[in-house]
């Protein structure tokens, strides 16, 4: 069974929960996907041993270095030309605030009632612009997540170490 994108989005809701119950059901409204397009992911989760399905909880660890050393290589970001988004990487909270903003224009996540003007950055799944509206926690994660799939080496970093913490590996 091969990892969809939409499986490490599906994986850091989880994460930003917390301790928090969820449903297939609640997990799609929130990432607006299908219920069983979760229930898939979650099982191919399951199958590439990053998550426990008794705790229903994902295995830290292992999505840690999944996140840091294979989703670069397993799901690269696909780069357009200049469109209205969601700003993401290195130019998102929290990093935009511990890099320094480059003179151009910034990585965003195509989406029609974005605020920002920037080059478009393929997200890990169509609906990832809609689901962290609803989220901040989940932006975060995700636009971390982007710094390490595409950023330079000191965004990667620093993307690493503010994973780290916020998966509480630190």
């Amino acid at each position: 069974m091969i990892l969809k994108p939409q499986d490490i989005v599906i994986l850091l809701k989880i994460v930003a929960l917390g301790e928090g119950q969820w449903s297939y059901a609640s997990l799609a409204a929130d990432l607006a996907m299908s219920a069983s397009e979760v229930h898939a992911g979650i099982k191919r989760a399951v199958a590439a041993r990053l998550m426990d399905v008794q705790r229903g909880r994902p295995l830290i660890k292992s999505l840690e270095e999944f996140l840091i050393h294979g989703v670069k290589y397993a799901f690269p970001p696909d780069h357009g030309g200049l469109t209205r988004g969601i700003p993401t990487g290195y130019a998102a909270p929290p990093l935009r605030d511990m890099i320094s903003q480059p003179n151009e224009p910034p990585p965003v996540w195509p989406d029609p009632e974005g605020n920002t003007l920037g080059h478009e950055f393929s997200p890990l799944y169509k609906s990832v612009p809609k689901a962290v509206k609803k989220d901040n926690t989940l932006y975060e994660l995700l636009a971390i997540v982007d710094a390490i799939r595409d950023g330079r080496a000191r965004e990667r970093e620093i993307a690493i170490k503010e994973l780290k913490l916020r998966l509480g590996s630190a």
